[in-house]
């Protein structure tokens, strides 16, 4: 670690730093996600496409990129969309080669997790992909020999001068600063190289480090560029039930761990709606019979608002925790003292502070009486203590003050109490978060947080997050008392009816995405006192445009073993498989498959021998259709669970229009569909002016040859399907 890290504002002179440094055999970490410096990794790209002596390996995850259409209606639809999102940010040079099969041969880049689906038929990036946890992957990074790691930082403000926050990624880099940096490595063989960016928050706490951490740091704020933002998707019906039973089995003043997508961010609504509207939320709650159906939502959840509030401990920050703390649900704050925490836990220590503190943290001998200046200081750490308060020649004085720290002495009680205490605990944290990424919006709500409300907020190591083994930013024991009444809510592909989950991949061997943290959260579930894994899924998908279940009875892949099943959550309701012989599981999962499955999968149980021969689906099982969980939020009010309930980076026209592209796929996926829909579409009237908009949006108001007047009649025909008043 140099004295001070060599500044460059020339992307060329960086690489050529970093070939003098440690050659021209470079095998460089990249961040998971937003943090990638874009500027330096296309020049250190552009460098090995030059010269093809610069042995390059990229190793990273989840490579943003923005997207592209594939059909004529896509690119139409895709393309202005595109430029006004994506148009300022530049591209990942290696990413686009790698996606299009053109790296050169003296390039290698291996993921440890994808974006979904989109390396499916890749066959480089699927030969190259590692399969790792994602509390292994610093450790595997370095099992690969990496000998460079690079990141986007923000730049320390004049509060924070000589200093960066890894603000978005502290998740690896903060593990692979304390390992590279160690006595086991060669200091000048390796580089942690910098790219600041100003548009990115300024993030404190474990994300905050000093500047000369970094050997070499590109600094040209001329060049900074716009966050990659991941638009909101659509919550479906299906979705939005989901979320709401998984809302059920949260517990006032428990954990959450929730992930990125639509059935995370209907989790998240559901639970606003109970704390917000809980009288709308009970209503429904009754009218699906969740209580009586679902025994495991009175064990383990709740149904009131949420009056202790929650603690987030999650992977990735996801919008929705700022969402949740926005609207008064993320606040149950947490302390790094495993002593301390415990005792709030018990209820033994409030928020509000009196005398009354002082004794029972005496009585757990965490101070002593007459306190000691560790103890003072101990105690103003919390705020427990007047941050002026000075002890000297066994006396505490706080300006003119004079005060004894006897605490068995009434009056030194007395003196303590109105002048010395503070108001309430200070230096708590409402969410630990390994690394971000979200909508635009979210990262101006970031950058406009009060140092209060950032405060609260600690970026941190993976490893810290995502299990509990002992790590440098915090101890098992810590861990195990912050986290009281865990939820780690994750998404899944497919449930086999035996218990197992399949989350990343399938049975070929192709890798749609990669297992990220989602087997460590549900170990944690098993080893936490009162923790829970939710499994949330679809309970089918559309292939070939048939439906398709996904609880299967079998499947040869697996993310999670179904020795580790717990509750998995559909739109038809709660499976609860914790500690259940296999003959219940496979009734519980059947129970919310949907009802056009659910007879063939019993047969399989039963032809195995796991159900019972004389077993019959009951009837109020028989109604798990589409149509139910339509009429169910209709009954609640549809305005009440909106596809887009936090906003979108769509116009109204391209929510329409997008409608219409998604009901023209689904008519047209098999051969009979596209035939009769091209008839039925030629057969259109092409002069509704209430259209013209729409069409000019997608280039085909005036089409110019037989191509585009088909595909503006197809474009009509879609748009009847979704505004039928036309």
């Amino acid at each position: 670690m140099a004295d001070s890290p060599a500044a460059f504002t020339d992307q060329d002179a960086c690489v050529d730093a970093i070939i003098e440094r440690v050659g021209k055999r470079i095998v460089i970490g990249l961040p998971l996600g937003l943090g990638k410096p874009i500027r330096l990794a296309n020049a250190l790209y552009r460098r090995a496409c030059d010269d093809s002596s610069v042995e390059l390996r990229i190793l990273t995850a989840l490579s943003l990129m923005a997207p592209v259409g594939k059909s004529s209606f896509e690119k139409r639809f895709l393309e202005p969309f595109t430029e006004r999102l994506f148009g300022d940010i530049p591209e990942l040079a290696y990413a686009a080669d790698a996606l299009s099969e053109r790296l050169p041969d003296n390039v290698t880049v291996s993921e440890f997790f994808f974006r979904a689906g989109s390396a499916l038929k890749n066959q480089s990036l699927q030969r190259h992909y590692i399969c790792t946890n994602y509390t292994h992957a610093a450790r595997d990074l370095l099992v690969q020999g990496v000998n460079v790691v690079a990141q986007m930082v923000a730049p320390g403000s004049e509060d924070a001068t000589g200093c960066f926050s890894l603000s978005c990624n502290p998740d690896l880099s903060l593990d692979l600063m304390r390992e590279m940096r160690s006595g086991g490595y060669d200091r000048e063989a390796v580089a942690f190289v910098a790219e600041t960016n100003r548009q990115l928050p300024y993030m404190g706490r474990d994300a905050e480090v000093k500047a000369d951490e970094f050997d070499i740091v590109f600094d040209d704020p001329a060049s900074d560029y716009p966050l990659f933002p991941v638009p909101e998707g659509p919550i479906s019906p299906a979705d939005h039930l989901i979320g709401f039973y998984a809302s059920a089995l949260l517990k006032d003043g428990g954990t959450l761990q929730v992930g990125i997508g639509s059935l995370g961010s209907a989790l998240v609504y559901s639970a606003i709606l109970r704390h917000r509207h809980n009288e709308e939320w009970q209503r429904l709650h009754r009218d699906l019979k969740v209580a009586e159906l679902f025994p495991v939502t009175r064990d383990c959840g709740g149904t009131g608002p949420f009056e202790l509030g929650l603690y987030g401990c999650s992977e990735m920050m996801i919008d929705g925790f700022v969402h949740l703390m926005n609207a008064g649900i993320l606040k149950r704050e947490v302390y790094d003292n495993a002593d301390l925490q415990t005792l709030i836990n018990a209820g033994l220590i409030g928020p509000e502070l009196s005398i009354e503190t002082l004794d029972v943290l005496r009585q757990y001998d965490l101070i002593e009486s007459p306190l000691r200046a560790r103890d003072v200081s101990w105690l103003q750490q919390y705020g427990i203590l007047d941050p002026a308060l000075v002890l000297r020649g066994g006396r505490l004085s706080l300006g003119e003050k004079a005060l004894s720290p006897d605490l068995d002495d009434p009056d030194s009680r007395e003196q303590l109490e109105a002048v010395a205490l503070g108001g309430k605990l200070t230096g708590g944290v409402t969410l630990h978060g390994g690394f971000y990424l979200g909508p635009d919006k979210f990262y101006q709500q970031l950058r406009d947080l009060s140092p209060e409300e950032r405060s609260r907020i600690c970026m941190t190591s993976v490893n810290f997050i995502n299990h509990l083994y002992d790590h440098p930013f915090g101890d098992q024991r810590l861990k195990a008392a912050q986290r009281c009444h865990s939820r780690f809510v994750n998404s899944t592909m497919m449930h086999t009816l035996s218990g197992a989950a399949v989350s990343d991949g399938f049975e070929d061997g192709r890798v749609l995405s990669g297992v990220g943290g989602q087997y460590n959260f549900v170990a944690m579930a098993h080893e936490l006192p009162g923790a829970r894994s939710i499994l949330t899924l679809r309970s089918t998908r559309t292939s070939g445009g048939k439906a398709v279940s996904n609880i299967v009875f079998n499947y040869g892949h697996c993310t999670i073993p179904r020795q580790l099943r717990d509750v998995v959550v559909t739109e038809y309701g709660i499976a609860d498989l914790r500690g259940q012989p296999d003959e219940a599981v496979y009734l519980a999962l059947i129970r919310i498959a949907d009802s056009r499955f659910q007879q063939g999968l019993l047969r399989k149980a039963q032809d195995s021998g796991k159900v019972a021969r004389h077993f019959r689906l009951p009837e109020e099982w028989r109604q798990n259709t589409p149509e139910a969980v339509k009429k169910a939020l209709k009954q609640a009010g549809h305005e009440r669970f909106p596809a887009f309930p936090f906003g979108s980076s769509f116009t109204p026209e391209e929510l329409t229009l997008g409608e219409a592209l998604q009901a023209l796929k689904t008519a047209t996926a098999t051969r009979r569909g596209k035939l009769v829909t091209l008839v039925r579409a030629l057969g259109v009237r092409t002069d509704d002016p209430t259209l013209q908009p729409l069409l000019e949006r997608m280039s085909l108001a005036h089409p110019s040859d037989l191509r585009e007047r088909i595909d503006q009649r197809l474009l009509i025909y879609g748009l009847h399907q979704v505004k039928p008043s036309h």
